[in-house]
């Protein structure tokens, strides 16, 4: 009979090893379909040279599927009688964008592939990265093998999802909610580098705030007034389709377009890392990528958790 010490040994053993094999890794494609990021990356780049907004609106896909039960393509179900569809929840509700892109994507890598062996998690880390990187922006390993969840919450997502009107404490918290820090908030906020932001959600700002720019208020008044014209669109730097750090030049200048960009900027803990990346470009690149790799991190379902899913809209029967 194994002594109880030997059985510790064993057993502490196994899990390193379970630990390693269900964890995420950049090769994990390799072996099994070697041309799926190529397919992946192909994709990406045409749709954001068709539009460029578009890099921004997958990468925000892929953030807005983390910080609900993981990175698991939850976002991407539709509604059905038993899922209550993420994609209702005030966050998401008209305003992602990008899921035609998502399934144009899948049944590419899948043709490739010969068969469903990418998940729907991990081509959005995938489109995620593809698309900063077309837009000029930082390039890093994405962490692979991810499986796709069977379910969905509208209500977590509400309860989780950040909202452009949160204050630095807020934003701390929502974060490190998510085994994020400081640090990571302020650079995965700069993703906010790229694309656009509708009316209503900094209405509140360009008419009340008093930590803003008198000229950059009025500015934005324009095509967002007090009443009505909730959709419309303004950049939220002045260089939207572009991946580099007039996001956080705006912000010491305060012309941060949302109540929780400025709030990185506003004589609070995150001060001095916004000047950093204003000062070192290279320093938020970096930091960028380690966040963004971290936050694919999130819970993520491996080994036999999950599934594959054949429609990223639907599970499978």
């Amino acid at each position: 009979m194994a002594s109880p010490t030997n059985f510790l040994l064993h057993t502490f053993v196994w899990l390193v090893l379970a630990t390693t094999a269900f964890s995420l890794s950049p090769k994990f494609y390799d072996q099994v379909c070697p041309q799926a990021l190529p397919a992946i990356k192909k994709i990406v780049q045409a749709a954001v040279h068709r539009e460029r907004r578009m890099g921004a609106s997958l990468l925000r896909l892929h953030f807005h599927d983390c910080f609900v039960n993981g990175c698991d393509g939850s976002l991407l179900l539709d509604s059905t009688a038993t899922i209550d569809s993420e994609k209702n929840a005030r966050a998401n509700v008209n305003s992602t964008r990008g899921f035609e892109v998502i399934d144009q994507i899948k049944a590419e890598v899948d043709k490739v592939c010969g068969r469903p062996v990418v998940s729907c998690a991990d081509i959005l880390a995938v489109a995620a990265r593809d698309s900063v990187v077309a837009l000029g922006g930082p390039s890093w390993k994405v962490r692979l093998g991810r499986r796709d969840s069977t379910t969905a919450s509208k209500n977590l997502a509400n309860s989780v999802l950040p909202s452009p009107f949160m204050d630095l404490p807020v934003l701390i918290n929502n974060f490190k909610n998510q085994g994020l820090n400081e640090r990571d908030l302020v650079a995965l906020s700069g993703g906010h580098t790229i694309g656009l932001a509708q009316c209503f959600t900094f209405r509140n700002r360009i008419y009340n705030a008093t930590n803003i720019d008198p000229a950059f208020a009025k500015e934005r008044r324009a095509t967002c007034p007090r009443d009505g014209g909730n959709s419309n669109l303004a950049p939220l730097d002045p260089t939207p389709s572009r991946f580099d750090t007039s996001y956080f030049k705006n912000l010491v200048e305060k012309r941060g377009l949302l109540i929780s960009d400025q709030a990185l900027f506003n004589g609070g803990s995150t001060d001095d890392l916004v000047k950093t990346y204003i000062s070192d470009p290279a320093v938020f690149w970096n930091d960028f990528s380690k966040s963004m790799i971290k936050m694919g991190n999130i819970k993520p379902l491996t080994s036999k958790q999950g599934q594959i899913r054949v429609n990223c809209r639907k599970v499978n029967w």
